[in-house]
This record gives C-alpha cells, structure tokens and sequence, in this order.
C-alpha cells in the first residue's frame, strides 16, 4: 500500500501502523472514489452485483453438502467481475432512456471503481450468507434430512431471511459506533482496499504477466485439475501412505489415517481438501498461520495420544480416535430415533434404558477447547486491548473524531434510522408470527426468540467493538447453547434456533457493519449500500434456500453414511456437526452430559483454563517489552489450532498449515513482489476453478450415477482406523481384543 508521506525504514518485522495512519494511506490510494459524481448502482452494477451473489451462493451451498466442503470468497467475484464491467462499458448503447420522469442509461461511461466495490458488496451476501457461516441452512438440513421433519418450505425461508434481516437491524443502529469513528477502523478492510487499488491500475507488459491473465492460467488449470481429486483420482483428497505400510495394524491406521485418524504422513493435494475449513491459507497473516501451527500440533500429536492411549480418558478406546458420530457405551452409533419423541423431544425413560451419549475422544476434547478458547478470548482482549477498547468505545459513543472518510461521506444523503428499525422490527415480528404458526416445528417459544434478540443486542456492540480494533471475533455459541440447553432441555431444534437468532445473526450484523465501513472507504453512497446490501440478502437467502431445499429433495440419501454409494460426496460433514450439537446440547442438554455426574464434567475446568492461559503471555509482554514477538502469542488463535474438528479433520489443517507457510513465509520473504502482485489472485483462481469443475462433475457425472470404481476412487484406504481398541468391544468389520 502506497505510504502518503514517507515512513522511516523499518526491519523485516515491520511495526504496525497506528489506525489514523493506515486509514490516512487509504484516503489517499483511491482518490478516484472521492469524485461524488460518479455513478454507482448503475444496470451493469445491479446485473453483475445480483449474478456474483447468485453464482456464489449457488456454489457454497453446493459445496457445503460435499465431503470436503469449499467455501467460495467474494474475492473470486471481486476480479471476474473487473473485465466483464469494462467489456459491459465498451459494448452497451450508451442512449439515455426515460422512466417515470427519472433519466437513465444502461452505460454511462467507464466502469468505474465504485461500481466495482458496489458489486463485490453484492456478491458479500453471497458469501455464506452475509459472512456468516451457513447455520441456518444448517437448521432446517438437520430438521429435514437427520430429524426427518416435513418442514414447510415458506417456514424455512422464513428462518434464512429474517436471521439476516435481524442482523442487518442491528447493523443499522449500531452503524454510528462502528462505522463512522475512526477509531473503528476494521483492519481486513484495508486489504480489500489494497486490492482494488491494485485491479484498477493500469499494468504494462514491461511490469510482467497481468492479473487478469494470470487469473485465467491459473482458473483453467485449477478447473482442469480438479477432475482428478474430484472425479478421477479421489485419492487425492485423503493420501494416507502409512496404512499402506501396515494394512493390519489398527494403531498404525489410527495414526496414519487421513480420514478418521491422526493423518500423521498423511497429505491432500486436493485444493477444497485444504480451503475446506479455515478458508484459503494464501490469505491468512504468517503470524496466525504460527499460532494455529502450535495450537493444532500440541492437541493432535500431544494431548490426544496422550489422553487416548496413556490414561483412555474418557473411556476413549471403546471409540473410533476421531469421529464425528455419536456412540453408544458398547461403542456402537447412538441410534438417536430410539430416544426421541413424535414430537422430536427426548423420550427420558427410553434414554434411560438405552445408553448414555459418548463422543470420539478428539471431538470430546474439541469441545472442551472451544470451553478454553471463550474464556481465553475474553482475557485475551481485555489484558492486550481492555485499555484502549475502553477509550475508543467513550469516543465512538461521543462521535468525539471525525476522519478524512466521514468528512467526506457528509457529501451523501444519509440513510434514516427507521429505514433499519423497520427492518428490525418486521425480522422480530415475522419471527415471533413463525414460532406460533409452525409452533411444533420449531419448539422455541416465544419467549426463547426474545431472549436470543436481547442476547444478541447485548453482545453485538462490545464484539463488534473488538473485531473492529483487533479484527478478532470473540464467539459465544458454547455459552448459548449452554444457556437454552439448561432452559430448555430435551428440545434439539429449540436449542439450533436459538443459537441462530442469538449468536448467526451477530455474525451477519459484523458481516454487514464491515462492508458499511467498506463503503465508508471507498466513499459509497450510503442509501447505495442499503439497497445493495438488502437486494444481495434477499436474492442470496432465497437462492441458498431453494438451492438447499432442492438438494435435499433430490440427492437420494443425502448426508446418511449409511444409505449413501460408498464414494459419495455428499456426506455432510458440517452439518452432521450441526446436528450432533443439537443432540448434545439440546436433545441430551448439558446437564447430564457435562453436569455433576455427567461423563464430561471434567471438561467444564476448561473454562477456567483458558481464562487464565493468557495471563502469563500478557505478563511477560510486560516484563519484556523489547521482546515484539511475546504479544504475537495469541492463546485463543493457539486454541484455534484444533477448532472445527470434526468435521475438519487433522489432514486438512496440516495440509492447510503447510500451505500457509509455503506461501506466506517463504514465497513472500523471497519473492515479496510477486506475492504482492499474485497471492490474492492466485486464491481466487484456485476457488474458482476447483468450484465450477465440481458443479460440472455433478451435473454430467455423479447426478446421472455414472461412478468409477477402482483402488484410486476410494480415498483413505485405511479400514481398520474406525476401530475401537477396548476388550470385548464388538464391532462389523473390527477385531474383537
């Protein structure tokens, strides 16, 4: 990013830029957004705006139902749209036309860098939802495929929008504390903006291949290689060579497995394989990168063998080492039909005559770290930025310091605070219409939904304040659904909803707050943003429905293991997660699993673990202020390390970790100009790429039943990994010790 006024020179670890000087840099880069005049929702913005949320939400959802899940960033959209608009501009009839005495053309000039940032706010809404991850389609494919609900179609709408219109409301009335400060400064924008500066200037032949066209190379080859992994060669994705070596050992398979083991030696050379979780490592800082390399070695190669094959924590041997299924005490799947009512609540004289709830040892602990890692979020902020948190929240809530951006931003009709209030209060109205209408189906009352908005509105502000400071997102999904497992036990879709009103739609709000503060940069009109932000929402929620509901209609088994062919893509992993989380904390509740009694009590300790692990790091960071390195130990990004496993598992996150360092260690420390020039667009290749050959692989292949078998279109190869150790366990296809 270009410096507006000289810096001093600084070493390889470059001192980080105090908020006014980096928004400062940004004023000044795009000096072509500061020109009120030009034009912004134009009908090239509002065709390619509404096609790149459309395209992108399309392949997420397809995506998220696969084995290994992809998801699909915006910044795909951010640079294919860039010669589409220009060619748009180079070939529509530039006439002016008249509507109801309003005067428009459908070309009226350049495409301009406005229009281009309108867009990619467009195709946001397309990404997961707004930002957020895909819990409510999450909800209603429980309900639907694992619960075997008949849930009406216009209910589940109902949930997917409102759950963002929720979020959208509170964006709205929060928007003067978290957008217009310019202590509020949203760190991950500025990299947006450093993109768009970069697609927009104009590159010669002199400086080297151009983006676009390394774009496309890169797009080809990725679209042409992923018939491999995806079709071909499905080997790929899980390259697990030790169970090679030992095809009779079950420790050896164990530790080797890609798929339901350790994958120690194991590797993928499937790119969804490695984005599949924690996103494109091409675009995550080295410094995370790091953090999330100790966290994950320490629990996958230390404290899981450990607990496992030392002290069989947990009775951890009758299991599988990893699974995300759920078990019975003879270490068989928990059958949870047997436990449940007609009216999907937990039959408690069947529970008691059937079997406890037992989990794989490494989703036991994973839990247990999520219990560390909320905890260890919250000491983390305050200890490291409590002091200057508390500052930045009095003068935003004062409107005490207005920046270059909000000066300008004064040039543009400001949006009416009951534009999103209405928005608020129809979502909470529609919501509690909802709960009294489909009543049976979606068993939170309605006092549970106002106790998920207030929650929400509690808790939106001060972590809103925090990722747009320290670009960290404290989460409390574990403390919601604790809270309403204790309300309401024995209710599993009670317990996914409330989640979804009380902690999804706080992830939309920030979603939508840090485009507004995008906006804010790039000097878009405010009533703009509005629109584009609701017209993207609706058109992308109804389309990641639709897309669902058609899926779950059409796909035979889809997401049962047992009923799929065993190559199967669509395995759904994540949502399996969802549901074994409605089981867990709502169907069983928290009380008897983690309660006095409960198997997992211990686990709870953990709480108090990880509030107090960051202490020491802060100390020290005291002690040896001339040590920079100390404050980038960031105990809940360490604890991050093994967050999301299952469904991740550890193959994805070593392959993810090893990528990672290639690119953003060792290409950027010797090849620093071509990763400024191609990293970001390298990422957007391979997502492209690998997306529209798994959609074309679907429609031409795999939905016509056209399959291959052979050794190299089973991955794993690794049988005997799913196997408990414990005597006397009885298990098909497992010897008996």
């Amino acid at each position: 990013m270009a410096a507006s006024k000289p810096h001093k020179q600084t070493t390889e670890e470059e001192e980080i830029l105090p908020p006014e000087c980096m928004v400062e840099e940004v004023a000044l880069v795009v000096p072509e957004t500061d020109d009120p005049s030009l034009p912004v929702l134009t009908f090239r913005a509002w065709t390619l705006g509404l096609a790149s949320s459309t395209v992108l939400i399309f392949l997420n959802t397809f995506f998220i139902y696969r084995t290994q899940p992809l998801t699909i960033s915006a910044i795909l959209m951010q640079i294919a749209v860039l010669p589409i608009g220009k060619f748009m501009a180079a070939t529509l009839p530039t006439k002016e036309y008249g509507l109801m005495g309003y005067k428009f053309s459908l070309n009226p000039g350049p495409f301009n860098m406005k229009e281009h940032v309108i867009i990619t706010v467009f195709a946001n809404c397309g990404v997961s939802m707004g930002g957020g991850d895909a819990y409510s389609i999450g909800a209603i494919t429980v309900m639907k495929a694992y619960y075997r609900q008949s849930l009406n179609f216009l209910c589940g709408l109902l949930i997917v929008l409102t759950t963002q219109m929720v979020g959208y409301g509170w964006a709205g009335m929060l928007r003067r504390y978290l957008v217009d400060p310019v202590e509020m400064w949203w760190p991950a924008n500025l990299a947006q903006v450093s993109l768009f500066r970069a697609l927009h200037e104009k590159e010669t032949k002199a400086q080297g291949m151009t983006r676009m066209r390394f774009f496309m190379i890169f797009l080809i080859a990725s679209f042409a290689y992923y018939a491999f992994p995806g079709y071909l060669f499905p080997i790929l994705t899980f390259f697990s060579w030790v169970c090679w070596a030992w095809p009779n050992s079950i420790t050896a398979q164990q530790i080797g497995s890609g798929y339901h083991g350790l994958g120690v030696g194991a590797f993928t050379l499937d790119w969804a394989g490695i984005s599949a979780y924690h996103g494109s490592p091409l675009v995550t800082p080295w410094t995370s990168i790091v953090n999330v390399g100790v966290g994950f070695i320490m629990f996958v190669y230390i404290i899981v063998p450990i607990c496992y094959w030392k002290f069989n924590t947990f009775d951890a041997q009758k299991f599988p080492i990893f699974s995300n299924q759920l078990f019975t005490g003879t270490g068989h799947k928990y059958d949870t039909t047997r436990i449940l009512t007609p009216q999907f609540d937990l039959n408690i004289a069947a529970y008691e005559s059937y079997s406890k709830l037992y989990l794989s040892p490494l989703f036991a602990l994973s839990i247990g770290s999520g219990f560390a890692r909320f905890t260890a979020t919250l000491t983390h902020v305050a200890l490291f930025h409590g002091g200057d948190i508390w500052k930045q929240s009095k003068s935003a809530a004062k409107n005490v310091k207005m920046d270059i951006h909000a000066k300008l931003m004064k040039t543009y009709k400001q949006v009416p605070q009951w534009w999103y209030l209405v928005l608020l209060v129809g979502s909470i109205a529609l919501s509690l219409v909802m709960c009294f209408v489909w009543k049976e189906d979606v068993q939170l009352p309605w006092w549970g939904f106002l106790f998920a908005f207030a929650l929400a509105w509690i808790v939106t502000l001060p972590i809103g304040v925090i990722q747009a400071t320290t670009n960290q997102q404290p989460g409390y999904d574990i403390i919601a659904q604790f809270i309403i497992g204790y309300v309401l036990p024995g209710k599993p879709i009670a317990n996914l909803l409330f989640k979804i009103y009380g902690r999804i739609s706080t992830i939309h709000a920030l979603s939508f707050l840090s485009d507004l503060k995008l906006g804010h940069y790039m000097k878009i009109p405010p009533r703009c943003m509005f629109t584009a932000q609701l017209a993207g929402t609706l058109v992308a929620g109804t389309v990641n429905l639709a897309v669902s509901w058609w899926m779950l209609e059409n796909i035979e088994n889809i997401c049962d293991i047992e009923g799929l062919h065993p190559e199967s893509p669509w395995t759904c992993p994540k949502f399996r997660v969802t549901f074994d989380a409605s089981v867990i904390w709502g169907l069983i509740g928290p009380q008897r699993l983690f309660g006095p009694g409960g198997l997992y009590r211990n686990l709870v300790w953990l709480f108090l673990v990880g509030a107090f692990l960051p202490v020491p790091v802060w100390i020290l960071s005291k002690i040896f202020p001339e040590k920079k390195w100390i404050p980038l130990i960031n105990i809940p990004v360490i604890s991050y390390g093994f967050a999301g496993m299952p469904p991740a598992t550890p193959t994805n996150i070593a392959s993810w970790l090893i990528t990672g360092m290639i690119f953003n260690y060792f290409v950027f420390k010797y090849r620093k100009q071509w990763w400024q020039k191609y990293n970001y667009v390298l990422s957007a290749a391979l997502d492209a790429g690998t997306a529209f050959m798994g959609v074309v692989l679907f429609f031409a292949l795999q939905n016509e039943g056209v399959d291959l078998k052979w050794w190299g279109s089973k991955p794993d190869h690794c049988p005997l990994a799913t196997c408990p150790t414990a005597p006397g366990i009885n298990v098909t296809g497992c010897p008996i010790f």
